[in-house]
């Protein structure tokens, strides 16, 4: 067991695409919010597989619903009914006030069917819009439609050119709405909460001039709830608790508490313009990414969840001020719910490694935000002992200074 590490990366080395710069750990088991190694060590997850983890790891529940779907029926294709993809549209809408839902297999796909279906939309009405207007510090996934989307060039500028048409605009900036939206404009895209942009809300007010900028126009709101939708913020949907009104919201993540699943969640006006073969998934909504998506669901509205996000939420933020408040590097504390992002004075990347060394898992983002996505079903005592291991992480740190800091 002690050489499965060096054995497990030794066989990625020679066969696996490198496209990925792993942290040096083998995970091979879960339970809750507790993740152990290769040899057996046990670490604390505040990062639930970026945001997908929802229940935790090895949730009874999950596994119980995936073992007896896996033994009745996988996969139909969506050229047949089934019984479960009805369901958990009819569960979203109800969540979200949005009538339709399309089924893919990640929030990427979701963020592009959005964008496909607000084209759809225009071109439909005989008018041909295509403008998009995105923000700056936004990532939306790294297919091409959502990449044209994403800000930051890093991601861009190695598969460009991609699509046209894209204008970015400061994030929580009113004026920059008015000026940039016009009746050439298509669809404006935005995060509710930025993720990997560095943890940054959107204000109210900035929600506000987006939303009278659709109304003049006639553009189209996506929201982009991948990251921040489903619970995670305490709210259902971020996009409501800052005043945001959407008309297609991409999902994904925390839908399938680890099965890959996303959808698109379509208003009745755009879903009338979609037609018969205007887009597709083989794999999107079959039977057990659905069964899936219901358990989850379940435990988010049935099961308290949302309530216990919001409890847990407010206790991790109080800590999470107070620890900041005890180590200069760490400048601002951003988020909601139980998504958090400490801003530093220096690169996150020796914080997330001397975090590892303290046995609990974070990740650097936008590079000097490290944030914070635990399972939702994270307790405020299992809280307190990762943020405990987190606060000397940063001790470490600024006592022993990396070259990267």
């Amino acid at each position: 067991m002690a050489t499965m590490t060096g054995d497990v990366q030794l066989l990625e080395s020679r066969h696996v695409l490198q496209t990925y710069r792993r942290q040096p750990l083998t995970l091979v088991r879960g339970e809750g919010v507790r993740l152990f190694d290769a040899e057996g060590q046990e670490y604390l997850d505040l990062l639930s597989g970026i945001g997908v983890a929802s229940l935790g790891h090895a949730h009874r529940g999950l596994a119980d619903a995936l073992a007896d779907q896996a033994r009745t029926l996988l996969h139909t294709s969506n050229l047949f009914f089934h019984p479960l993809q009805g369901q958990l549209a009819e569960r979203l809408a109800h969540l979200s006030g949005l009538q339709r839902a399309f089924f893919c297999n990640s929030g990427t796909e979701a963020v592009e069917a959005c964008l496909k279906f607000a084209r759809r939309y225009w071109f439909t009405l005989g008018e041909t819009r295509t403008e998009i207007i995105a923000l700056e510090q936004s990532f939306h996934g790294r297919t091409f439609g959502s990449l044209s989307v994403t800000s930051d060039e890093h991601y861009r500028r190695p598969f460009g050119p991609l699509l046209t048409g894209v204008k970015f605009i400061p994030v929580n900036d009113p004026a920059a709405v008015g000026a940039a939206v016009s009746s050439n404009t298509a669809a404006i895209i935005v995060e509710p909460l930025q993720g990997e942009g560095g943890v940054r809300p959107l204000t109210p007010a900035f929600a506000a001039a987006i939303n009278e900028a659709c109304e003049r126009t006639g553009a189209l709101l996506i929201a982009d709830e991948v990251q921040s939708g489903l619970g995670r913020t305490g709210y259902p949907f971020y996009s409501a608790a800052i005043g945001l009104k959407p008309e297609l919201v991409a999902l994904g993540k925390a839908l399938g508490g680890g099965v890959p699943v996303g959808a698109a969640l379509v208003g009745e006006e755009v879903a009338a313009t979609i037609a018969f073969g205007d887009h597709g998934s083989t794999y999107g909504g079959n039977l057990l990414a659905c069964r899936a998506a219901l358990c989850f669901l379940d435990e988010l509205v049935g099961g308290g969840l949302i309530a216990h996000v919001g409890r847990v939420g407010r206790h991790v933020e109080q800590r999470l001020r107070a620890i900041a408040a005890q180590h200069p590097i760490v400048q601002e504390v951003r988020g909601a719910g139980l998504i958090w992002g400490l801003e530093l004075t220096c690169d996150g990347a020796p914080v997330v490694a001397a975090a590892l060394a303290r046995r609990v898992i974070v990740n650097r983002t936008a590079e000097t935000v490290i944030r914070l996505l635990p399972p939702l079903v994270i307790t405020e005592v299992e809280a307190d002992e990762a943020l405990s291991r987190l606060d000397r992480a940063l001790g470490d740190v600024e006592t022993n200074p990396g070259p990267l800091s």
